[in-house]
């Protein structure tokens, strides 16, 4: 029922292409694991062991702080319409800011959504597959535009005191990084 890969091939691309959603996976010792869904287009593939995905300020910043503290995630894509299919990434991850090295190229690759707060990059150390017979089906009726909306309110200097204050800890108390500069390309 389920397969293992070494690398992402084209069939996984294409799978995760066609998905509007995708979710994701990553604990730190002593901390509540953390699962989170993640929409807009905001997932990309960079070549067969490397993949990233633009986060936008939200409720909290968990995955950075378990990734400073661990390293581990797993992003996992369920197929809504047919044929029925699951696609796990199992990796480690790196919170990729806009003050750092290495932004300019990964942010390249997305259009940076308001309230942009970094990038994480995975490296990809397995694939795995599954039936995902018990996966509902369903269609995607549109993007939510509440987030953008949110974020657009703010001015620059504004949002990184957002992040400065609601975002430099995770709700178990672990520390997170948080960008000290706006992206360029940011957006009200």
């Amino acid at each position: 029922m389920s397969e293992f890969f070494d690398t992402i091939n084209d069939d996984h691309r294409a799978m995760i292409a066609r998905q509007p959603v995708f979710f994701v996976a990553t604990a730190a010792e002593g901390a509540r694991i953390n699962l989170s869904p993640k929409g807009m287009d905001s997932f990309r593939v960079l070549d067969d062991h490397t993949v990233a995905y633009l986060d936008v300020g939200g409720s909290g910043n968990e995955t950075n702080a378990h990734l400073i503290a661990d390293g581990r995630i797993t992003i996992m894509f369920c197929a809504f319409e047919s044929p029925a299919l699951i696609l796990r990434l199992y990796g480690r991850g790196t919170p990729v800011l806009p003050q750092d090295d290495g932004w300019d190229a990964l942010a390249a690759r997305f259009e940076l959504f308001p309230g942009t707060r970094q990038i994480f990059e995975v490296a990809v150390m397995q694939v795995q597959t599954a039936c995902g017979w018990a996966v509902p089906r369903m269609t995607l009726e549109r993007e939510r535009e509440t987030l953008n909306k949110y974020h657009r309110k703010f001015a620059p200097d504004e949002l990184l005191g957002v992040f400065a204050t609601e975002n430099a800890r995770s709700i178990d108390g672990l520390p997170a990084r948080v960008p000290t500069e706006v992206p360029p390309g940011f957006r009200r």
